[in-house]
């Protein structure tokens, strides 16, 4: 005597197979939600929580970017889900840095920017971070440093002690970046004025400031590209 597989069974393995052929590209952001979903709760079918993630949180990156107390709020999010989702984020986060560690920073705007979007489109608090690169204009190995953290005022931010480290680096060059959470990514006057006093300080030792970046949920504003540096 047989027993019948539950329908999601063959389901799963038609998905899996699909990702296996074409990757994220052969399925809707769902069935994407749904093939991860299969690896936290493997015997219940996924499919309506995997479209009511999608609702609530509008989109994939969303989704991983979504605080862990309101996963929780959705019937049928376990802590195994919630475990996962944020494995999932910071393990990209972790590939993202190591990725670009090594690789030319001077002419690429774009990269620095996805790098720091990656790193500060979901945080709810302010942070300061500085890179420190070397004379290639590549990012050096744990070459990203966070100078402030919390409510940012800019009297904590020290022009010496950036300098130091870039020194003590070795750093030829540096690039600069905060975030505005719940804002827009434009400079404040307090913005501009930090950036002036940095580069300064940094010219003054001949390293160069290559940009100050400044992330705002999916919005990154580059000093750089705005003719501000």
């Amino acid at each position: 005597m047989t027993t019948e597989q539950p329908h999601y069974v063959g389901h799963r393995e038609r998905l899996r197979a699909r990702f296996l052929q074409s990757g994220l590209e052969g399925l809707a952001d769902y069935e994407a939600i749904e093939l991860l979903l299969t690896l936290a709760i493997p015997r219940r079918d996924v499919k309506p929580l995997a479209k009511t993630l999608l609702q609530r949180f509008g989109s994939i990156r969303g989704l991983l970017d979504a605080p862990p107390e309101e996963l929780a709020e959705i019937t049928g999010v376990g802590a195994s889900v919630v475990v996962m989702i944020r494995l999932v984020r910071e393990l990209a986060e972790v590939y993202l840095r190591q990725a670009v560690e090594g690789r030319e920073f001077v002419g690429s705007p774009e990269l620095m920017a996805r790098l720091w979007r990656a790193r500060m489109s979901r945080l709810r608090h302010e942070v300061f971070e500085v890179a420190y690169l070397d004379s290639g204009g590549r990012l050096m190995r744990d070459g990203i440093e966070t100078v402030e953290e919390g409510s940012i005022g800019y009297a904590a931010v020290y022009p010496r002690r950036i300098i130091e480290a870039a020194l003590r680096r070795g750093a030829a060059s540096m690039v600069f970046a905060h975030n505005h959470p719940g804002g827009t990514p434009t400079p404040s006057e307090d913005d501009k004025a930090i950036t002036r006093k940095l580069a300064q300080a940094a010219s003054a030792v001949e390293i160069q400031v290559l940009d100050h970046l400044i992330v705002a949920g999916n919005e990154v504003f580059s000093f750089r590209l705005q003719g501000l540096l």
